[in-house]
């Protein structure tokens, strides 16, 4: 199977997006996170997303953004298992990374989690999108409403071309809009930033309460609005 072939799996079995990475393109990644050090047959890596809908955002309660996120993330987790089992039959073995938990790396002290492979970089390297000032991964047509999943592939793949774009230099309305000032335009401060994202009501429901970097990013809803 070639690159098109392969994406064309990920789009009958659920992405919206989706494309490919050659691993060397990850020569950057921190030690420890480089795909080979997930997968040492990895070739190369194909990133996929799905569409998060983008009114759930207006909702004057976070409980609608906070279920279609966790809806997607599992939508996402199960299509990169079916993408894998499919890649699989035509001789092409895959690791799935998850879209969200579990991962292995934890500062208590900081409160600071990282996931096996940064899926917002894998997302910029396949060329999905651009980073923005607000950390979070924006494409052309679904701006930054998405949850990213990838498969690392024992199979060399052609990869797609990385955009070369940022935010406006002006724009900073993720970074003043953060209400816990945890935005630098670079990272984003998770100590300052979970209580808000992550946080855990009396009844114990676990609901993400600030989504004000999404929201007030003028590139949320993809090219042309920013």
């Amino acid at each position: 199977m070639d690159s098109d072939a392969i994406k064309e799996t990920a789009y009958r079995w659920g992405a919206d997006i989706c494309g490919v990475a050659p691993v060397e393109r990850f020569a950057g990644a921190p030690e420890g996170f480089n795909p080979k050090d997930i997968y040492r047959a990895c070739k190369s890596v194909l990133v996929f997303a799905k569409k998060l809908p983008h009114a759930c955002l207006d909702a004057e309660s976070c409980v609608p953004y906070t279920r279609a996120n966790d809806l997607v993330t599992k939508q996402v987790d199960e299509a990169a298992f079916t993408i894998s089992l499919a890649l699989e039959r035509n001789g092409i073995n895959s690791v799935i990374i998850p879209s969200d938990d579990p991962y292995e790396y934890w500062d208590t002290e900081r409160t600071h989690g990282r996931g096996i492979l940064s899926l917002r970089h894998a997302g910029h390297l396949a060329g999905l999108g651009y980073l923005g000032k607000n950390t979070l991964l924006i494409n052309d047509t679904l701006g930054n409403m998405m949850q990213i999943g990838a498969l690392l592939l024992d199979h060399e793949l052609e990869g797609d071309p990385v955009i070369d774009r940022s935010c406006p230099e002006e724009c900073a309305l993720c970074i003043d809009g953060c209400p816990v000032n945890a935005l630098d335009g670079i990272t984003v401060d998770q100590y300052k930033c979970r209580p808000l994202s992550v946080y855990k009501n009396e009844k114990g429901y676990v609901l993400k309460k600030c989504f004000a970097c999404r929201k007030i990013c003028p590139g949320s809803r993809g090219r042309g609005t920013t």
